[in-house]
């Protein structure tokens, strides 16, 4: 996967860096200087750069050293770009959402928590337009868009595994085994979601899209990894896979059907017909067995579980109202010609 063009100064900064290996002649970044973390989640610059990042700890890019990965500046230079991120997840994703939900974890179990959360109405009804009222070319730019997410499914949860024991490691395991196609290349959801690219006349290819989805579909990415790379959010990290399995099962049964009808074959709905019935004995284990019970051997992550469960689900209303408003408009949901307008450090 190449480089993507830069967005802004800091991912201009940290893009020029990486094709040369790090030396005294040649440091990474450095740390940031503080600044204000509002709209952290929407600053294209700071999501791309902080993709870049994070990226160096799955496939890696073309022509640029894998020494980069745990460079002690680099590090640093992403440190700054996470304590933005999750400020803003903090304070203006996830608080509206966990101050508006009944989810009372002191009173009630942290299952019945997770399932007051998920069943509230967040966001527009992306999944319903999908349904019965999309195109062809919404259905593309809808797959363009999950695609950053999809061709890695599994992998930013994977990180919770060696983080917790017991009962929820087991469970978590067993969720996982799942999305990898239980040991089965050709069903590993990441494969089958590239035939629905496939289907759609769409590239497969791990991150083609990369330059061309805005930072509201970045951060729905970044926040898996920033919960993923770090022990202390292991909470936050269950919970976002909770809420993820909680929405799943309808949403994939109208995205299956919307595709039948603008002439999807079952080779490219199979994704989605996967998931309907994937996702809701997934939701059950994942509120019960993985989160009941590492709520249980850790009570203090309970509020981690919810904040990671509300980032899951604000994050994704984001990048529904970004779609729908722009197609409401006629316009494109995509980032096309021109740089996007980038926030300054």
């Amino acid at each position: 996967m190449r480089l993507p063009p830069a967005r802004g100064p800091v991912s201009d900064r940290l893009i020029g860096t990486l094709p040369t290996p790090p030396s005294r002649a040649h440091p990474a970044p450095g740390p940031l200087p503080d600044r204000d973390a509002s709209g952290a989640a929407a600053d294209e610059d700071l999501q791309l750069a902080l993709h870049v990042c994070y990226e160096l700890h799955y496939r890696g890019w073309e022509g640029v050293p894998d020494e980069w990965e745990w460079d002690p500046g680099l590090l640093a230079f992403r440190a700054s770009l996470e304590r933005w991120f999750e400020a803003d997840l903090r304070t203006g994703v996830a608080a509206p959402l966990l101050n508006g939900a009944d989810t009372g974890p002191g009173t009630i179990g942290i299952a019945e928590a997770l399932k007051r959360l998920t069943e509230q109405e967040y966001g527009p009804p992306l999944a319903a337009h999908l349904q019965r009222d999309a195109d062809a070319e919404e259905f593309r730019e809808f797959v363009i868009h999950r695609s950053v997410y999809q061709l890695k499914e599994g992998d930013p949860h994977v990180w919770a595994v060696p983080r917790i024991a017991g009962p929820a490691k087991a469970a978590l395991v067993e969720i996982l085994a799942d999305e990898y196609g239980g040991g089965r290349a050709e069903r590993m959801h990441a494969e089958l979601f590239r035939r629905t690219m496939r289907g759609l006349g769409l590239a497969d290819t791990y991150g083609h899209y990369l330059a061309r989805v805005p930072a509201v579909t970045l951060a729905t990415s970044n926040a898996i990894s920033l919960f993923g790379l770090h022990r202390r959010l292991r909470g936050a990290l269950v919970g976002h896979l909770a809420a993820f399995e909680m929405t799943s099962s309808l949403p994939n049964r109208r995205y299956g059907n919307g595709l039948r009808r603008i002439g999807g074959t079952p080779a490219d709905t199979d994704f989605y017909d996967e998931h309907v019935t994937a996702d809701a004995v997934h939701e059950q284990i994942a509120a019960h067995d993985v989160c009941g019970a590492l709520v249980g051997a850790e009570p203090a992550l309970t509020e981690d579980v919810l904040f990671g469960a509300a980032c899951a689900l604000a994050l994704d209303a984001r990048m529904a109202e970004h779609l729908l408003g722009h197609w409401r408009q006629g316009v494109s949901s995509l980032l096309t010609g021109g740089r996007p307008r980038m926030s300054e450090v």
